[in-house]
């Protein structure tokens, strides 16, 4: 054992405040980007806001069609509210009305009702307290106490409120909102008090114990399963509950003259800042004698460059993620969800020269406008499954699809279980395993096939009772 003194060199890769606040501009939505460039406005005096120009935009080419040149492609009709043209595009808010909000619907009733002042008092704060949704997060008797009255007072204005518009509005549970939607159309009698007591055995659609509960036979129970689809759970929602929100993509993809696609950033999503330089000048003859502010200025110049050099290289970076996107995924363009092809960050950072956590990044909070509608982007990041004839490898979220419509035009006579549509899948080439088809169908929220069979035939029994009266 002995010690000794030696140099070892060695290299690493050091992150700088600005490097990595230049990564986290890369994940910011537009609206937070806007806001930090604000703040940098505020704060640096040798900014300056620039006005928005021609969005930036890359073409992708289509595939090529074998057969006639002037054949027609197939899923190039875009949504109304979007044009060919940039500068045609539409301007989302021109198209939102500001509604009425249930608590201003609420609030106009209690005025047209007739309350005393002390009526009108209880009435109020039991408006105060009511959900978005409709329902009311307060007790009576919580509320009385507040109040310094009594419950029975307050029990009797939230019987009054509890008939007002919509209906169901000011109940405390599910049960309760169903109830009041069915006294007020005079249907609540015995045996729907008692399916609207037992709600957790609709959830399970455990149909034969409510026939029994119930005391009534198929026929009536269907009726009864009927009118409570029609009421409302949460009857609050249909009112706008704030400021009226939308989704602004980031990226539009157009149908381009030529063939192919067309793909810009919005300018509108992308904050434009510029250096004034007459300023810079100016405040440099001043600060020439003065050590203190020329390290200030400096400092300040220093920031400038680097936002606008962040800034392009940000606008750069989503638009090279999002051609090669389109470019991969142009048969879902083409021809829908069914065509979406398997998809990860590698394959796309690969073919742009960049690394995966950048991707990933830049993908998170971002949504592209496409003939198809808006899909934010890691939408079209999706699992691959293998081909069972050795083939392309099929996307997770295109064989849901297909199991979707698999079941949509099943028949009571033809109802197809979980191995049965994995049999089938398997014919089309697509290799899975049963348990990955009940996964992907409880995923979404589709029952078995012994549970759908069940309501078809109460359905069926329904509609023939209907014909032949």
């Amino acid at each position: 054992m002995k010690s000794s003194l030696g140099l070892l060199q060695k290299q690493s890769l050091a992150a700088s405040p600005q490097l990595i606040e230049s990564i986290r501009l890369l994940q910011l939505t537009h609206a937070e980007l806007h806001q930090f460039v604000d703040q940098e406005l505020e704060k640096n005096p040798l900014l300056e806001p620039a006005p928005n120009d021609d969005a930036l935009s890359g073409e992708v080419e289509g595939p090529t069609w074998a057969g006639s040149p002037d054949r027609p492609r197939q899923g190039k009709s875009l949504p109304n509210a979007a044009s060919t043209a940039s500068g045609d595009r539409p301007a989302f808010e021109e198209f939102v009305a500001l509604a009425e909000t249930l608590h201003d619907h609420v609030a106009r009733q209690i005025a047209l009702t007739a309350f005393t002042p002390r009526e009108q008092l209880i009435a109020s704060e039991l408006a105060g307290h009511l959900e978005n949704t409709g329902y009311l997060q307060v007790s009576p008797l919580e509320l009385a106490g507040s109040l310094n009255v009594r419950p029975e007072d307050v029990e009797r204005v939230l019987g009054i409120l509890q008939h007002f518009d919509p209906p169901g509005i000011f109940a405390r549970t599910l049960s309760e909102c169903l109830e009041i939607q069915l006294r007020q159309r005079n249907r609540f009698d015995p045996a729907m008090a008692v399916l609207v007591a037992n709600l957790e055995m609709l959830a399970r659609r455990d149909f034969q114990t409510l026939k029994q509960r119930c005391d009534v036979d198929e026929e009536d129970l269907l009726d009864m399963l009927q009118e409570i689809r029609a009421l409302d759970p949460k009857p609050g929602n249909r009112f706008q509950s704030g400021a009226p929100e939308c989704i602004i993509p980031d990226v539009w993809v157009l149908p381009s003259p030529g063939g192919g696609w067309q793909i810009e950033l919005d300018p509108n999503t992308l904050p434009k800042v510029l250096i004034n330089q007459s300023y810079v000048a100016e405040v440099s003859c001043r600060a020439e004698k003065k050590s203190k502010d020329m390290a200030f200025l400096n400092e300040c110049l220093q920031n400038a460059n680097w936002l606008i050099r962040s800034l392009d290289q940000r606008a750069k970076t989503i638009l090279k993620v999002a051609t090669e996107i389109v470019r991969q995924q142009d048969a879902f363009l083409e021809y829908g969800v069914a065509h979406l092809r398997p998809l990860n960050l590698r394959t796309v950072a690969d073919a742009i020269s960049m690394h995966e956590s950048t991707v990933s990044r830049v993908t998170s909070n971002k949504y592209m406008l496409t003939p198809r509608g808006v899909f934010e982007l890691k939408y079209f990041f999706t699992v691959a499954i293998a081909s069972s004839e050795g083939g392309d490898a099929h996307s997770a979220e295109a064989v849901r699809h297909r199991i979707k419509a698999m079941v949509a035009e099943e028949s009571l006579d033809d109802m197809l279980s979980d191995d049965d549509i994995a049999d089938r899948l398997k014919e089309w080439g697509v290799d899975i395993a049963r348990r990955t088809v009940t996964k992907y169908r409880e995923a979404m929220n589709i029952p078995s096939s012994i549970q759908r069979r069940r309501e078809k035939r109460l359905w069926r029994n329904g509609d023939q009772s209907l014909k032949a009266s």
